[in-house]
């Protein structure tokens, strides 16, 4: 395998559209908010900026979750042939200057971001300062899932930061850097991004489990075992679904959003996977579920971001 194929697996490709999904839904809540003359020329560079750190932290999140796992001996060459450092497709060394200048590229995405979006506007600063604390603890949060003696991702705290980054800080974040303001209805996309976010990790951590369990990765499937976490995954899913029925209810009597048929279609595929997942005895038959979800959720985000930008 050429170095060049190894990076680009190291990165994992399949993970960004779900990364992206919060940047999406970020965008079409702004411009069902409604942007000023200003922010309206701002818009396409702000999300260009946006989704750009989003896929940076991400891939930064991959190389290090694929460096930390290597250093605790989670990963082994027998087990996960598809990890770099496992496998030896890549060096530690090189897997560690990898995660440093992504960490780097991924804070000056930010912070360009950040002046596309305030410069020369009358916001209020905190508002700048605040959105760029919250990039810093992205990056740091990206780097110590699984790296470091501290690492939360072995603590059964993973679940807890995905929601968070995933949900109110991903979402609620991208509406404040595009429209300078947050809408206390957009809470409710964003908790359907952090389940959608939480049920994708659950699944991997449902796969893993057993060897999860034998490395001392005390996921929370680990910590409930695995019926237990299979009725967590259903609970995650319902949560989030619920979550978006409220929204789309509560505005749709002003004809903002259009297409909810489509978001009923994949609300049933998720159903359909809810069953599948429950059946499920075998957990190295659940990677396929994995792109399901995060292709699904993907497809919600980009439908609701057409329907506010194309009027579709």
């Amino acid at each position: 395998m050429s170095a060049f194929r190894s990076w680009v697996e190291a990165a994992r490709p399949r993970t960004l559209p779900l990364a992206v999904t919060c940047v999406l839904l970020g965008g079409a809540l702004a411009k069902s908010f409604g942007l000023d003359a200003d922010q309206g020329a701002r818009f396409v560079v702000v999300m260009l900026g946006a989704g750009l750190t989003v896929v940076l932290l991400q891939v930064l999140a991959n190389f290090a979750n694929d460096l930390g796992d290597f250093q605790k001996g989670t990963d082994t060459a027998a087990e996960r042939t598809d990890r770099a450092l496992a496998s030896g497709a890549l060096t530690e060394t090189a897997m560690n200057r990898a995660v440093k200048g992504t960490a780097v590229l991924a804070f000056l995405c930010g912070v360009s971001t950040l002046v596309a979006a305030f410069l020369g506007t009358s916001s209020a600063a905190f508002q700048a300062f605040g959105l760029g604390a919250l990039g810093v603890f992205s990056i740091v949060a990206a780097m110590r899932y699984t790296m470091g003696r501290k690492s939360y991702g072995y603590k059964g705290l993973g679940d807890v930061y995905v929601m968070l980054f995933f949900g109110p800080v991903g979402v609620l974040g991208v509406g404040l850097l595009l429209t300078h303001a947050v809408d206390i209805a957009w809470l409710w996309v964003a908790l359907f991004s952090g389940c959608m976010s939480v049920a994708v990790l659950n699944l991997n951590n449902l796969r893993d489990h057993a060897s999860d369990a034998l490395a001392g990765k005390h996921t929370l499937v680990v910590r409930l075992g695995f019926r237990r976490a299979k009725l967590y995954h259903l609970a995650v899913l319902g949560l989030g679904w619920s979550a978006l029925a409220v929204f789309f209810t509560t505005t749709q009597t002003e004809g903002a959003w259009r297409g909810t048929m489509w978001y009923a279609l994949l609300a049933l595929l998720h159903a359909r996977h809810a069953v599948d997942v429950w059946r499920c005895t075998d957990p190295s038959t659940l990677d396929p579920e994995l792109k399901r979800i995060a292709l699904s959720t993907f497809l919600v985000a980009l439908f609701m971001f057409m329907d506010q930008t194309l009027g579709a």
